[in-house]
């Protein structure tokens, strides 16, 4: 009996490694289904850093249209020789967004699931300085590196997004 029981056990053991883990993303659509329902508003910010001056808050409002958990592989995020991210450039910048996420030069790669939120944008504010442009996914009317037009689709993580008037 205990033989069997053993081998039920190691064999259970690589089913479950295989099981991607989840991200916080994914586990808001299990814990909070409600909260990205489709038809919902929902708004992602950026800025409003800061203690005494604050940042002014930039941000992308939309309709959630569906959400999904991906399994999604994570690969080694791009690196930039002798530069830290506040030292990219735009185009640096956007390549570093558009992998995201990633993993650092020193882990290993592999497969998570994500919550994904595809939404209808409505409205957004963007930063025009140039000191904004290695700052966040907003910047000079686009969004990472399209450009923001009324009702463009676009996919966003689900902990990334706030539902409107909080």
């Amino acid at each position: 009996m205990r033989i069997l029981i053993v081998a039920l056990a190691l064999l259970a053991t690589p089913a479950l490694a295989v099981e991607p883990l989840l991200r916080p993303s994914a586990r808001l659509l299990f814990k909070e289904p409600e909260m990205l329902q489709s038809g919902r508003c929902v708004v992602y910010e950026e800025g409003g850093a800061g203690w005494v001056m604050t940042d002014p808050v930039f941000y992308l409002k939309g309709e959630v249209l569906a959400t999904d958990v991906r399994s999604r592989h994570l690969g080694k995020c791009p690196v930039v020789p002798g530069k830290n991210i506040e030292q990219y450039s735009r185009a640096e910048f956007n390549r570093q967004a558009l992998a995201y996420p990633c993993v650092g030069p020193e882990a290993a790669e592999r497969d998570e699931q994500i919550g994904i939120v595809r939404l209808r944008v409505s409205e957004w504010e963007t930063p025009y300085a140039r000191k904004a442009a290695n700052a966040g996914r907003l910047y000079r009317g686009m969004f990472i590196d399209r450009e923001l037009k009324k009702d463009m689709e676009i996919e966003l993580e689900a902990d990334l997004l706030g539902v409107c008037g909080q």
